[in-house]
């Protein structure tokens, strides 16, 4: 599958493999897929976030996704549903970390106290999924090669955070297939 990824695809996987680094998280998951995303520039995803308005507002995505981790993976969308039934989700989150520390919902086994891995990060099993999910978009688009649009596509369409991140700031997978492909279905396979 790999050999179909374009330049900008390969950095977009490599990007996310520097941010689980950076974060000292022992897998990357479809959280850094799309903070390397977010880095990208002159490329066709780029230019789908930017068309959709995320360019401007990337600080915004990225405390959004913060803000989830932090919540163990709940979006704004989801504690807004909370909050309908009266679950004041801040709350418990405040109460679960004043008991295990601060950022403990959102905490990823990280390698502080382990060994280091050297130069190999595992892919999550959502990380994976959004990796296939982009080959079967690129198959539905009758494109023979994997390009960063299709990670992008992947991710909005996807289960997770990302997505959940993406759909706040309204990134859908409808609107990124009319600005990236000018309709709102993927052609017939």
């Amino acid at each position: 599958m790999f050999e179909r990824f374009t330049k900008d695809a390969r950095d977009v996987v490599t990007g996310a493999v520097e941010h689980a680094e950076r974060a000292g998280d022992e897998r990357v998951d479809e959280g850094h897929l799309l903070l390397a995303l977010l880095d990208r520039s002159g490329s066709r995803g780029s230019f789908g976030l930017a068309a959709l308005g995320l360019a401007e507002r990337r600080e915004a995505v990225v405390e959004s996704l913060a803000a989830a981790r932090r919540r163990g993976g709940l979006t704004g969308a989801d504690v807004e549903a909370l909050s309908g039934l009266g679950i004041d989700l801040d709350e418990i989150v405040s109460r679960v970390e004043a008991t295990h520390g601060a950022g403990a919902l959102g905490r990823r086994k990280g390698l502080a106290g382990r060994r280091k891995l050297r130069g190999h990060r595992p892919f999550t099993r959502g990380a994976r999924n959004i990796l296939e999910q982009s080959l079967r978009g690129a198959l539905a688009h009758r494109e023979r090669y994997i390009g960063d649009e299709h990670l992008l596509l992947a991710l909005a369409g996807g289960p997770g955070i990302a997505s959940g991140v993406l759909a706040e700031h309204g990134v859908t997978p409808e609107a990124l297939e009319r600005v990236l492909w000018g309709g709102g279905e993927a052609a017939a396979s």
